[in-house]
């Protein structure tokens, strides 16, 4: 047997009065009676009733509640990618800093989609990470007014709205260096197909790189949703091609790329480490126990969730923004891929 909540016309009905005055008397708002309030209260009580606390924070303009859109999710085939624990890393540490102020954290997928569900656009403060060139989430949270931080800029608007500085151009030239001191002489990149921040601003730091070292650049774009699947058609890209202008090493922007392209190469007989070096600019589970293991960045997820929900916080209770605008500086987990 189903039981149906009671809802505010049924504790008028009892009570005698209209909704509004139940309203009002269990709100603290209007001129009710001392005496009707508090029987008001009382038959509330008895009857089993409770304001919905969407509701009430609506009507006190905070919910405590944040909301965290990790926009990479959007184009991926699943919201759990197989052995990516980047975005895992970052929800949860975002919940743990939102409770440790005082806040719980909402996961949203995209909030503009026409069936998304009311809560999605119910938050205090909305995080999102990694948006998309025009990003209409943005959009929409700038025209609505309500209070946002971006990890990353949108490409059409850097600037434009409140953001975290990411690394990308340091993280980029920080990977390349350490397979020139590894002993490359070629390096070629493999990026995602995302319109993002990290996706362009990697590839522009690497054609500078390519400029001041007097290499043609050699770019191959993968869709991510893909991962490790791209491995044949990377291995056939870069390999293809005449002996004299193949990369002894290549930069893969995500973790699942260079997984597909580490267990491709071996396929095909070209050995990693002795043959290519190989790294990416984030991590996957498949980097870290494959044989060759891969040289991955690590972007530290946990810090930029931190940084980006005390930035959060400061939107949501209207107080200006003085936290470092700037996520934390990735390190380099050197393996077997890169050492010969």
């Amino acid at each position: 047997m189903q039981l149906v909540r009671p809802t505010i016309k049924d504790v008028a009905k009892a009570a005698g009065v209209s909704p509004t005055t139940v309203s009002h008397a269990l709100n603290g708002k209007g001129v009710v009676r001392q005496e009707t309030a508090d029987r008001i209260a009382q038959i509330a009580a008895e009857i089993g009733y409770r304001p919905s606390p969407i509701a009430r924070g609506l009507q006190n303009r905070k919910l405590g509640l944040l909301a965290l859109v990790i926009r990479p999710l959007h184009t991926l085939d699943t919201f759990l990618p197989e052995g990516v624990d980047y975005f895992l890393r970052m929800a949860g540490a975002a919940s743990l800093a939102a409770m440790e102020r005082g806040y719980s954290m909402m996961l949203v997928d995209d909030p503009t989609r026409p069936d998304a569900p009311l809560s999605a656009t119910a938050a205090d403060a909305y995080i999102v990470s990694e948006p998309f060139e025009n990003d209409p989430v943005l959009t929409m949270l700038s025209e609505r007014h309500i209070p946002f931080v971006a990890i990353g800029s949108d490409p059409a608007r850097p600037g434009q709205f409140t953001e975290l500085a990411t690394r990308d151009w340091d993280e980029t030239m920080l990977v390349l260096e350490h397979l020139v001191e590894a002993g490359a002489t070629r390096i070629a990149l493999l990026t995602g197909t995302d319109t993002n921040a990290w996706n362009r601003e990697s590839e522009a730091a690497y054609r500078e790189w390519c400029a001041r070292h007097g290499q043609e650049p050699d770019i191959a774009a993968f869709d991510e949703a893909e991962g490790e699947r791209v491995g044949e058609a990377a291995v056939e890209r870069f390999f293809g091609a005449a002996v004299g202008t193949r990369p002894d090493a290549i930069f893969c922007l995500t973790g699942r790329h260079a997984a597909g392209l580490n267990a491709a190469a071996s396929a095909h007989g070209i050995r990693v480490p002795e043959d290519l070096l190989l790294a990416a600019g984030s991590g996957a589970l498949q980097n870290r126990i494959s044989h060759p293991s891969v040289t991955t960045l690590d972007l530290h997820p946990e810090g930029i969730a931190a940084r980006a929900v005390e930035v959060a916080v400061m939107l949501a209770e209207g107080r200006p923004v003085t936290a470092d605008l700037e996520v934390p500086a990735a390190t380099l987990d050197v393996r077997e891929s890169t050492r010969r």
